[in-house]
């Protein structure tokens, strides 16, 4: 059995207006997680976009976030 979370350890996350947090997507590198971001972040999207890897959310997207 495969654990999906090693394949794919990296989230794009979303954080609406009302603070409420999604997951946006699943990557296999930091690298393709980022580019996610900068692609809702260069449209102009008005949420908060950031990367988390899998079992080290510590709830504060600046830590991992380019911005």
């Amino acid at each position: 059995m495969n654990d999906s979370g090693a394949l794919l350890p990296w989230l794009v996350i979303r954080q609406d207006d009302n603070g409420n947090r999604y997951r946006v997507g699943r990557y296999a590198t930091r690298a393709e997680a980022q580019k996610v971001v900068d692609v809702f972040e260069d449209r102009g999207h008005k949420q908060l976009y950031w990367v988390e890897r899998i079992g080290q959310a510590d709830g504060s997207p600046a830590a991992t976030s380019r911005n």
